[in-house]
């Protein structure tokens, strides 16, 4: 579990296959005296298939570069080049209230024009694979916060994305229940192939699920650290492995905080 230098990869990914890659990125709102600057000289390359958490102070632009890749917001300053579709989950499920669990994981599928049986049959299917297939017909408020992360991350699977990019979705649950989910997360993404882009501040969590851990420094936010994850899967949060990359993270993110207060 060795801390990589920045652009050094997992040899378990084709360096020449890039899902995401942020070149020079920068993020500056507002202007003049009010400017606020969440991003400076951001370099990053995420593999087809890499699974990624991003860690760091709070306000050190995490979120910023999910939009980023999202296309809901454009850098200030160099390039962010996506290859495929994105989704985004929030901390927060989102769900519609006014409609079921079913309804809302149909959704994205009804928008791309998706014939009526093939959603059904791909609704059951999702619901199944986060197991909530005993709730389709109930509301969001019927459910409790894990189950509506589940039907959120259905939800996320439906729009058929290649790359998933999550906004801590599972730090407002309790651990047993982000354990849980943590297994089902898992289990998707590799059965699916996808790349996913991980916000946390959770350093066991990233532990648990990354292949590649990105450390970002305090804002304005940029890379100074990748810690390759060499764990095998099925990994546990409590296992002795994660244990030391979660503190090896951990004194980086330390050593951030003091540079960053003494400037």
């Amino acid at each position: 579990m060795t801390a990589l230098g920045l652009g050094a990869r997992s040899p378990r990914f084709d360096v020449t296959s890039s899902a995401v890659r942020l070149d020079g990125v920068g993020k500056t709102y507002g202007a003049g005296g009010r400017a606020v600057t969440a991003l400076t000289g951001v370099d990053l390359d995420i593999a087809r298939g890499e699974f990624v958490c991003l860690i760091g102070a709070s306000g050190c632009g995490k979120s910023t570069i999910l939009n980023l890749v999202a296309g809901l917001e454009t850098p200030s300053a160099g390039t962010v080049d996506v290859d495929g579709r994105a989704a985004l989950m929030f901390q927060e499920s989102a769900l519609f209230p006014w409609l079921t669990v079913a309804a809302n994981v149909e959704l994205p599928m009804r928008l791309a024009g998706v014939p009526k049986a093939e959603r059904r049959e791909r609704v059951a299917q999702l619901l199944t694979a986060v197991h909530l297939e005993g709730f389709a017909k109930k509301r969001p408020h019927q459910l409790s916060g894990g189950m509506r992360q589940r039907g959120a991350l259905a939800r996320a699977f439906a729009q058929d994305a290649d790359i998933l990019l999550m906004d801590e979705p599972f730090g407002a649950l309790d651990a047993m229940t982000r354990d849980a989910l943590h297994e089902e997360l898992d289990t998707l993404v590799r059965d699916r192939g996808l790349t996913v882009v991980f916000v946390t501040h959770n350093v066991r969590e990233a532990a648990r699920l990354a292949d590649r851990i990105v450390v970002m420094s305090p804002r304005p936010g940029r890379v100074t650290a990748s810690f390759d994850v060499p764990i095998e899967r099925p990994r546990r949060i409590d296992s002795p492995e994660v244990s030391s990359l979660a503190a090896t993270v951990t004194d980086q993110l330390r050593e951030e905080a003091l540079a960053h207060a003494r400037r």
